[in-house]
C-alpha cells in the first residue's frame, strides 16, 4: 500500500498517541480521530468524532485507506467497535486493524478477552482486508502504580507468576508496519516483550532505572480491589482483576517474536521501559 490515509481511532491514547508518529515515519497520511477538539495533534489531520455517534464515525471515514480501530475504555466497547467495523465496511475503508488483546477467545473467563474475542469473529466475517492484533500486558501500565512507586512499593494479586508484557511503542510500531505494508491480511499477531517477567523482576528493572529502592507485594484480590474503589467504575475494576486472575495462572507468559518479525528490531525489555520513563517514577 503506497501512501494510504489512515484513520488511527483514540488517538490521544497510549497506543494511539505514539502510532501517529510512527505512521508518519512510514510515509502515511495520518487522520487522527479525538473526542474533543481541545486535545487535537499537530502536523496531522484532526477530525471530532465519537464511536456512540454513527453520524460521527462516518464523516470520519470519508477518503480513508486504513483504519486503526482501538478498544474504548466502555462496558459497551464490543458493540461499539463491531458498529464502527460495520460503518468502515460500508464506507468503502480496505484495511482494517483491530487492537485485541492476548489470549482473546469467547469461552473466556475473563470478560475483557470475551469482549475482544467477539469483535474478532466479526470483524472476520464481513469480507474486508483486516489482522488482528493481541498484546499482552501493557507496561505503560504500571504508569498507574506510579504514586506508590514513588513511595518504595507497588502491590498486585499476581504472585510470582511471569507475564510477556510488552511496551506499547513495540505495539504502535507493530500497528504501522501492518498498516502500511503488504501480507497481513487475515493474519493474527500476538504481541509481547523479549521475555516473560515477574513483578518483583520488574520492580527490580524499576529500581535499578531510578537508583531507589522498589518492592513489589503480592497483594489479595480484595485488597488490590479495595484501593482502586472509586478511582476506576465497578465493571472495569473487575475485568481487572479477571486479568489479574489470568496472569496469576501463569497463562500469559508465552513469548512470541512477532515485534521482531514485523518491525525488524527485537521488542524493547522491560529495562528500556524502566529506563526510558524512570523520572516518572521518581527518579533519585
Amino acid at each position: 500500500m503506497n501512501a494510504p490515509t489512515v484513520l488511527v481511532t483514540g488517538a490521544t491514547g497510549t497506543v494511539g498517541s505514539t502510532l501517529v508518529p510512527a505512521l508518519q515515519a512510514r510515509g502515511a497520511t495520518v487522520r487522527a480521530m479525538i473526542r474533543n477538539s481541545h486535545r487535537s495533534i499537530s502536523d496531522v489531520e484532526n477530525v471530532v468524532a465519537d464511536l456512540r455517534d454513527p453520524d460521527s464515525i462516518t464523516a470520519a471515514l470519508e477518503g480513508v485507506d486504513a483504519v486503526f480501530l482501538n478498544s474504548p475504555s466502555e462496558e459497551d466497547a464490543a458493540e461499539l467497535q463491531i458498529r464502527f467495523a460495520d460503518l468502515a465496511v460500508k464506507a468503502g475503508v480496505n484495511r482494517l486493524v483491530l487492537l485485541s488483546q492476548y489470549a482473546a477467545r469467547t469461552d473466556s473467563p475473563v470478560r475483557f478477552l470475551r469482549w475482544h474475542a467477539e469483535v474478532e469473529k466479526h470483524v472476520q466475517q464481513l469480507g474486508l482486508d483486516y489482522t488482528v492484533l493481541r498484546p499482552n500486558l501493557y507496561l505503560q501500565s504500571l504508569l498507574g502504580f506510579a504514586p506508590t512507586i514513588a513511595q518504595g512499593w507497588f502491590g498486585a494479586p499476581i504472585g510470582e507468576a511471569a507475564v510477556s508484557a510488552i511496551d506499547t511503542r513495540d505495539i504502535a510500531d507493530s500497528a504501522a508496519a501492518v498498516l502500511t505494508g503488504e501480507g497481513h491480511t487475515g493474519q493474527t499477531y500476538t504481541l509481547t516483550g523479549p521475555r516473560a517477567v515477574t513483578h518483583e523482576e520488574i520492580a527490580q528493572a524499576l529500581a535499578a532505572a531510578t537508583g531507589r529502592e522498589i518492592a513489589f507485594q503480592d497483594v489479595p484480590a480484595e485488597q488490590f480491589t479495595a484501593a482502586l474503589s472509586g478511582m476506576v467504575p465497578p465493571w472495569q475494576l473487575a475485568g481487572l482483576v479477571e486479568d489479574y486472575a489470568h496472569y496469576a495462572k501463569g497463562e500469559a507468559a508465552e513469548v512470541h517474536t512477532s515485534v521482531a518479525d514485523l518491525t525488524g528490531r527485537p521488542a524493547r525489555d522491560v529495562a528500556d521501559f524502566a529506563r526510558d520513563h524512570a523520572a516518572l517514577f521518581g527518579q533519585a
